[in-house]
């Protein structure tokens, strides 16, 4: 199976990452992928804001390190990411960062609930048994159909990401997928199929098949991201998304370049 471009991808700057972007080109040479994008995480406005994401003034070394990356595997459709993390108020930061380099693609990404909680830091895990399931689910929705609304970004990254733990949303929850998935249809924004959750305690692709049937109903868009954050993970477990993705309807997905859209079949 040739696999589709894998474009979630990290390097050691967001300081949970191993192995520079040579080696996870490597890889991607090595399991026949022609095209591969990083999508590390963005900085703040401010440098403490967490301790998981490069600083500001990495920034410019992070774009070199892609660019180098792409001109020493020529063989290789490299694309220059970044995963953005969506919190009410920061609009103008996102933009800011969008206007500094020659981007092809921003993942926006909610890890960020009720205030200050990172949902899916297992440093915080404990939090899950001080707050109810159907909040902690409804703001993390609410979140990401405002993220899907403002039209800054080309791919929503992971988006059931509370699942992780194995927390599954609670059947009232359910109804909250649809504003989500139709103002991602308005926007024509693409869903990621996240394969990092078959390495979780989920054991479940991001997002769920009941979610994907229904965007593919809905006529949102998919790519494909493996969310890597050792060269090994690289493409981890395509077949099983480009499956995942057939199962619910989609013939096609999505490739990016200077963040514009083209639409590219499934492998077969």
């Amino acid at each position: 199976m040739v696999y589709p471009a894998d474009y979630h991808m990290h390097t050691p700057l967001c300081h949970h990452a191993s192995g520079e972007p040579a080696a996870y080109a490597a890889q991607a040479v090595k399991l026949g992928l022609k095209e591969i994008g990083f999508s590390d995480h963005s900085p703040m406005r401010a440098d403490d804001f967490d301790n998981w994401r490069m600083r500001f003034d990495q920034l410019g070394g992070y774009v070199e390190s892609v660019l180098q990356t792409r001109r020493a595997f020529p063989q290789l459709n490299i694309r220059l990411g970044l995963e953005v993390d969506y919190l009410p108020g920061h609009e103008l930061w996102i933009q800011e960062l969008a206007s500094l380099y020659p981007w092809d693609y921003l993942i926006g990404s909610v890890h960020y609930v009720s205030g200050d909680w990172e949902v899916d830091n297992p440093a915080r895990r404990e939090e899950w048994t001080r707050r109810k399931p159907e909040e902690i689910w409804a703001d993390y929705f609410k979140r990401l159909t405002q993220a899907a609304a403002t039209r800054l970004f080309d791919i929503i990254g992971h988006a059931d990401l509370p699942k992780k733990f194995g927390c599954q949303p609670p059947a009232q929850c359910q109804a909250m997928f649809e504003p989500f998935l139709q103002t991602a249809s308005a926007s024509q924004v693409t869903v990621e199929l996240n394969t990092a959750g078959l390495r979780k305690d989920c054991r479940e692709i991001y997002p769920s098949r009941e979610i994907l049937r229904s965007a593919c109903v809905l006529g949102v868009p998919i790519s494909f991201g493996s969310d890597a954050h050792a060269p090994e993970e690289v493409g981890m477990n395509f077949a099983d998304a480009v499956g995942w993705a057939r199962s619910a309807g989609y013939t096609h997905s999505s490739q990016f370049e200077q963040r514009r859209r083209c639409s590219v079949p499934l492998p077969a």
